[in-house]
């Protein structure tokens, strides 16, 4: 992590991930990438279904790769590339037909390495292989939750899932959330853990900068009118003077399940995530 000598009150506290000899250049394969507008939390009506997004700096949109059709084909890393679409880093692939492409990067990938999409691949990080032919213990990012469905699971920066055991078609793995469940063994996945690994430590150190991530302001409930909040309204500083804790609109929140009694894949969750208690 880079910090910052505190010069103003905003750097004092200021945070960022070191770029320097992990990233080997600054401008994406233009190939690769494309414009577009972000949904910033609207939906297909453009009405608001999440709040305190929206602005921020332009993004080009790169293309990356979670389906990773091409099986038994070489490919050459030619660069470490910073994404401002996700929190991993991204590396561009060169296959031996001279197609390139770009997948999300693990942890240990440098500039000349070698990966491969086969089920006779070595076990090693970068390579992706079906989940019956990874040993037990490995570590595996990109997992696909249905075969040739594409990596969906694990794509965060610095997140990885354990093998734990195979059996009846099945391979039990270990979320990061802590879960543990039953994936298809004939679904695929990348060895290794997702690269920028300290992306969680970071401090944004000031409001402008989450600004320019897209991110605004977040008002509290108990700063609002009576109207506008359950928890608002009262001379002064109030406590929120409701027995459970709720959302603006009164649905119970903190505490109260909200998964579905007969979602349908209830039978693959082996064992819930563990919830850490606040301090």
């Amino acid at each position: 992590m880079k910090k910052y000598q505190p010069t103003t009150p905003s750097r004092r506290q200021m945070s960022v991930v070191s770029y320097r000899g992990v990233l080997t250049t600054d401008a994406p394969h233009k190939a690769l990438t494309k414009g577009g507008k972000r949904s910033v939390g609207r939906n297909n009506h453009g009405r608001i279904t999440v709040r305190h997004k929206g602005g921020g700096h332009k993004r080009a949109y790169r293309e990356l790769d979670f389906v990773f059709n091409k099986l038994e084909i070489p490919a050459k890393i030619e660069s470490v590339e910073y994404d401002p679409n996700r929190s991993g880093f991204i590396a561009l692939a060169c296959y031996a037909d001279g197609e390139r492409r770009y997948i999300l990067a693990p942890a240990t990938v440098k500039v000349g390495d070698m990966v491969i999409a086969s089920a006779k691949a070595e076990v090693k990080p970068g390579n992706r292989l079906p989940l019956s032919k990874i040993p037990v213990g490995t570590f595996v990012y990109n997992v696909e939750v249905k075969p040739n469905g594409g990596a969906k699971l694990v794509r965060s920066a610095g997140a990885y899932a354990e093998v734990l055991a195979s059996d009846a078609g099945y391979t039990n793995l270990k979320m990061p959330s802590s879960e543990v469940r039953k994936i298809s063994e004939k679904a695929w996945a990348s060895i290794g853990a997702v690269s920028n690994e300290e992306y969680r430590l970071m401090n944004y150190g000031k409001a402008g900068r989450s600004r320019w991530k897209g991110i605004r302001p977040t008002v509290r409930g108990s700063a609002m009118n009576p109207v506008d909040h359950p928890y608002g309204g009262g001379e002064g500083a109030q406590g929120r003077g409701t027995r459970r804790p709720k959302t603006a609109w009164g649905k119970v929140t903190g505490g109260r399940k909200t998964r579905r009694a007969k979602k349908y894949s209830n039978v693959l969750i082996v064992s819930r995530r563990k919830n850490k208690k606040r301090k």
